[in-house]
């Protein structure tokens, strides 16, 4: 049964989903009548609770996938999707130390601090105070947060700690903080980044070409749903298809016997040839 304070999921025939927070005396008013406080109080989740005028409304305790699909928005938000392999990609489990730098409205925060568990830290940063104050609001809003060390603070300073586990970087130009990154995490440690252009991720690859970073990937992913109905199984009409490009790399010193012993075929001779151009052009 769900506590008073605690956020519910109230579902009505039809689908429509309705995330609140359950509050005494704070009845819930709809189309299909009132649910009484109380009643939701004493039902059980993934039961049902009844309308006064008898509609029924199916009663479930909020996901991690609500819960950012929920924040209150000022910026563009991370989808779901995204989220969800950023955080495989770069191995935040319970214990992680995770920096992230355009924390925004909080979504990929909510989701950081969900998954590094209370042994956890998830330092994140922010220059604009607006929106430094919202991931906040949104972190207590879901019950979360006590993991997250939050920074009001432009990252060109440089970042306040070290030896993290992983980094997140959501910024304009990030190849202008690689430095910072760099001294920011530990050896070997998984790195991503969220870029809504094809310039912008040009620019970046230059910049982990010239530093000391391996294993470098562009990413895109696409989500399309299809009808769960047996006898009519098809796509949706829609799908949620470009969100932004992801790139992931790790923080590597660089050797060259370890670059000369990989077996280079015409592509990876023409592609080496092309990269020392571009650094003896620098």
């Amino acid at each position: 049964m769900p506590d008073y304070g605690e956020l519910i999921i109230l579902l009505a025939p039809g689908g429509r989903r309705r995330l609140r927070r359950l509050e005494k005396g704070a009845d819930v008013h709809g189309e299909g009548g009132v649910l009484a406080a109380s009643d939701i109080a004493a039902a059980e989740f993934g039961g049902e609770v009844r309308t006064h005028l008898g509609l029924p409304y199916r009663l479930l305790r909020p996901g991690l996938y609500d819960l950012v699909r929920g924040v209150r928005r000022q910026t563009q938000v991370l989808y779901p999707k995204d989220i969800g392999y950023i955080c495989l990609r770069l191995s935040v489990g319970r214990g992680s130390r995770v920096i992230e730098a355009g924390s925004g409205s909080g979504a990929l925060t909510l989701a950081l601090s969900w998954f590094s568990g209370e042994s956890g830290q998830v330092y994140s940063y922010e220059a604009r105070e607006e929106f430094f104050k919202l991931c906040r609001r949104n972190l207590d809003w879901a019950g979360l947060g006590g993991n997250v060390t939050q920074h009001c603070r432009d990252i060109t300073e440089g970042f306040l700690e070290s030896e993290a586990d992983a980094l997140f970087l959501d910024v304009r130009a990030p190849w202008d903080y690689l430095d910072q990154v760099v001294r920011a995490v530990k050896p070997g440690a998984s790195l991503a980044f969220l870029l809504p252009t094809v310039g912008q991720v040009e620019e970046l690859l230059l910049g982990l070409e010239r530093g000391p970073f391996a294993e470098v990937e562009v990413e895109e992913l696409l989500l399309r749903r299809w009808k769960p109905l047996p006898d009519r199984l098809r796509p949706e009409d829609r799908m949620i298809a470009h969100t932004g490009f992801l790139v992931f790399a790790r923080q590597q010193v660089k050797s060259a016997d370890f670059e000369q012993a990989a077996p280079k075929g015409t592509r990876e001779r023409k592609q080496e040839t092309a990269r020392l151009g571009r650094q003896a052009d620098i």
